[in-house]
């Protein structure tokens, strides 16, 4: 049993409960279904519908449809969650969105359809649909998109006896808070109290005299990365979100803006990798398709150039036949060299440590850093160019087209992410095929160029 749990703490879904799962879809023993989804965490569960083949899935939800709650429906990926609130039974869809407050059934209808938009909208009470509606009435990718307006909120004059009173005698609260915000009579946030200082001071204590120094406001038009920023330079729990002349709106939850860091450094990877920021691993194989063909296409033709520069000294590689056989050594280092530092670039663009006023000081510290990586890598290649092919310029053509090539890298690897961002597009948007094609060329322009001169 121990192990069991090892197992599945490690690795999230244990392999035999999955197992078990899948046998009982298969001779459709529905109450047993149930039993094993019952007992495992919405996250899990989530993962499981995302892992599993389209008729286990289709029979999964069948037969087990009334466990799904809002939370799986919130954890699902946007690709397969269209498929699961069509296949939901109308009162199972009912039900789990009901339970969720309004900042996640937001989340969920961004992504869907009208159809599947009306179903959610349908199942909700007035009042939650009402609130829903006014934050899809927000710019997309905005605070007011991300906010839940589930808040706790009491008059700044307040005492914290009177503080705890009303939150003993509420009827309803959100599931999960971490501040009571202080508002003035005009509804503008003035301050807020965690709870634990609340919980920790004597009734007679006015609220105002606990208030938290990181206390700050979100306009709710706000693009929502800049919101993420906010919480993660300077760890918020939770902020509230302003609108016309200041008046309180809402509260956006660190769980939410964690959940924006982490969805833009997913995106930014697959478009490093040239896949499209919304694959998913349940994707088909049209959809798979559609998402990297592009890609391809764009790096045949920047593979073109590369081919273009090589033909261009066929006259040089038909006399010195070795050369052929060690040229794409130096622009596949190149290459490396140049994701290394778009990495790193496209981060720090991504948390601002990588701005216009410390700009310049990065390029040279990369220029630097690839003169210098240019330098071991020639001596190490020269070297053994010149002693494997028995001709010393070989090596002297290798050393020097290596350290060409690793400051082109450095360069581009920082400029290319720079330039788009300065252009208003993302910065890993094609980022890693301009710096492919620039460290290919320049290092086949190099190498070839330097033997043309020195060996011919």
């Amino acid at each position: 049993m121990a192990d069991s749990q090892a197992e599945q703490d490690e690795e999230g879904l244990d392999p035999r409960r999955v197992a078990a799962i899948l046998q009982a879809i298969e001779v459709g023993q529905a109450g047993v279904l149930r039993g094993l989804l019952g007992q495992m965490h919405p996250a899990d569960v989530a993962d499981l519908l995302e892992q599993i083949g389209p008729s286990a899935r289709e029979g999964l939800l069948a037969l087990a449809a009334g466990v799904l709650d809002g939370a799986v429906l919130s954890e699902l990926e946007e690709g397969l969650r269209e498929e699961v609130i069509s296949a939901l039974p109308r009162e199972a869809l009912a039900a789990a969105v009901r339970s969720l407050d309004t900042d996640d059934v937001v989340d969920l209808l961004e992504d869907l359809g009208a159809p599947q938009q009306g179903m959610i909208l349908e199942a909700l009470e007035a009042s939650d649909r009402f609130a829903v509606e006014q934050a899809l009435g927000y710019p997309e990718g905005s605070a007011g998109r991300l906010m839940q307006r589930e808040v706790v909120a009491v008059p700044e004059h307040w005492t914290v006896g009177e503080a705890t009173d009303h939150l003993r005698s509420a009827k309803s609260l959100p599931d999960q808070f971490y501040h009571v915000l202080l508002v003035d009579p005009r509804m503008r946030p003035v301050g807020y109290a965690t709870l634990g200082r609340i919980l920790s001071s004597g009734r007679e204590v006015r609220l105002r005299d606990i208030l938290e120094d990181s206390f700050r406001t979100i306009e709710a038009t706000m693009p929502e990365g800049d919101v993420a920023y906010l919480f993660n330079q300077y760890h918020l729990i939770s902020c509230p979100v302003v609108q016309n002349g200041g008046r309180l709106v809402g509260v956006i939850t660190i769980d939410d803006a964690m959940a924006v860091l982490d969805e833009e450094a997913g995106e930014d990877m697959l478009l490093l990798a040239g896949v499209g920021e919304d694959s998913a691993m349940s994707d088909g194989p049209l959809a798979t398709v559609k998402q990297r063909l592009p890609w391809l296409v764009v790096n045949l033709f920047t593979a073109s150039i590369s081919a273009f520069v090589i033909s261009r000294f066929e006259g040089t590689i038909a006399m010195i036949v070795s050369l052929a056989a060690v040229m794409p050594i130096v622009a596949s280092t190149g290459g490396i060299g140049g994701t290394q530092s778009l990495a790193v670039s496209v981060r720090a663009l991504a948390t601002r440590d990588l701005t216009r006023a410390n700009a310049a000081r990065v390029v040279r510290r990369e220029l630097v850093a690839g003169l210098l990586n240019g330098l071991g890598l020639a001596v190490i290649l020269g070297i053994g160019g010149a002693v494997i092919y028995g001709d010393y310029r070989l090596g002297v053509v290798l050393g020097l087209a290596m350290i060409v090539n690793q400051i082109v890298a450095a360069f581009g690897g920082v400029m290319v992410p720079l330039t788009l961002e300065r252009a208003g597009l993302d910065p890993a948007l094609a980022s890693g095929t301009f710096v492919t094609t620039l460290t290919d060329v320049m290092g086949y322009l190099a190498f070839l160029g330097l033997a043309t001169v020195m060996m011919t």
